[in-house]
Parts: C-alpha cells; sequence; structure tokens
C-alpha cells in the first residue's frame, strides 16, 4: 500500500513538473511574439517613415510624392484592425512609385538622395524578414496551443489566441535590384 501510494505521488509530481515545463514553454513563446510583433512593428514604422520623408522631400514627382505620402501617413495612422490593409497599400504605393531603375537613380542623384535610397532599400527588405519571424512565433504558439493538453489543463491562462500578420510586403523591383546588386 505505501508503495503504490509512492508510486502514484511519483506519477503526479511527473504531470506536474511536465505540465509545468508546458506552461513555461507556452509563456516565453508568447514572449518571444511579442518581442517579433515589436520589431515588425519597429520596421513597419521605420519603412513608412522613410517613405514619408521621401515624398516630401521633393526628390520625386508631384503624382508619385501625393501616392507615396498618403499611403505612408495611413501606415502610420491606421488603427490595429486596419494596419494590414494600409501596410499592404504602401507595399503596392512603393511599388507603384519604384517599379523601374530610372525612378531610383532620379532619387539617387538627388541631393541626400543616396543615403535616402539605401535606407528605403533596407527598410523595404527588413519588412519581409520581420514579419517572418513574428508569424514563425504565432504558428509555433499556435501548434502548441491546439494540443489537448494545454486546452484541458488551461495552461495559456487568459492570453488571446496568437493571430499572424498577414500584409503584402513584396518589394519593389526596382529597390530588390538594387538591394542585390
Amino acid at each position: 500500500m505505501t508503495a503504490t501510494l509512492i508510486w502514484i505521488l511519483a506519477g503526479l509530481v511527473v504531470i506536474g513538473l511536465y505540465l509545468s515545463w508546458t506552461a513555461g514553454r507556452l509563456d516565453r513563446l508568447h514572449a518571444r511574439i511579442d518581442a517579433a510583433r515589436a520589431g515588425l512593428d519597429a520596421q513597419l514604422l521605420r519603412r513608412a517613415s522613410v517613405a514619408q520623408e521621401l515624398a516630401t522631400s521633393g526628390v520625386l514627382d508631384p503624382a508619385a510624392s501625393i501616392v507615396l505620402y498618403e499611403a505612408a501617413h495611413a501606415a502610420r495612422q491606421a488603427e490595429e484592425e486596419q494596419r494590414e490593409v494600409a501596410e499592404s497599400e504602401l507595399s503596392q504605393a512603393l511599388r507603384a512609385v519604384f517599379a523601374e531603375a530610372p525612378q531610383v537613380e532620379a532619387v539617387r542623384e538627388a541631393p541626400g538622395g543616396e543615403a535616402a535610397a539605401g535606407e528605403l532599400t533596407e527598410a523595404v527588405r527588413r519588412v519581409p524578414m520581420a514579419r517572418r519571424f513574428h508569424n514563425d512565433a504565432v504558428r509555433a504558439a499556435r501548434a502548441l496551443r491546439r494540443h489537448r493538453k494545454v486546452r484541458w489543463f488551461r495552461l495559456a491562462g487568459h492570453a488571446p489566441f496568437p493571430l499572424a500578420f498577414e500584409m503584402d510586403d513584396e518589394p519593389p523591383p526596382a529597390l530588390a535590384e538594387r538591394a542585390s546588386a
């Protein structure tokens, strides 16, 4: 009887340790999502700021400046529910404005244009990477949260179900060529 009781207690301790480890892992994944989201937000803000700066610099033609400025402003001011759409529209505006290499060359030839074009190229290149890191963390947390043990023992607590950030982040062709050159 005493041996049976010891085995039951040992089994409960092992199960408790396993559930505690799983809850800790889930907590670390949620922290990773928060950090990745902060990084993504920073990269999106940087891209919108550089685009807005470029639109107001007078280097672009007036129509391109207006399109780029409005898309960048909308992306910076978007509420959380509309953020993915606004960021996708900024990507589309960047592709429309910088579809061809002569437009990028015109920016580079202007005073301070080389730095602006380089900064925009870097910002456009970093957004897909930051989004990928965020969505990978979300995917890992979702996979763990789908396990029965997590649902039955409510190991996620009251944390909201993580959502991926889906947007059009394809870079403009002329800037992509410049980044790879």
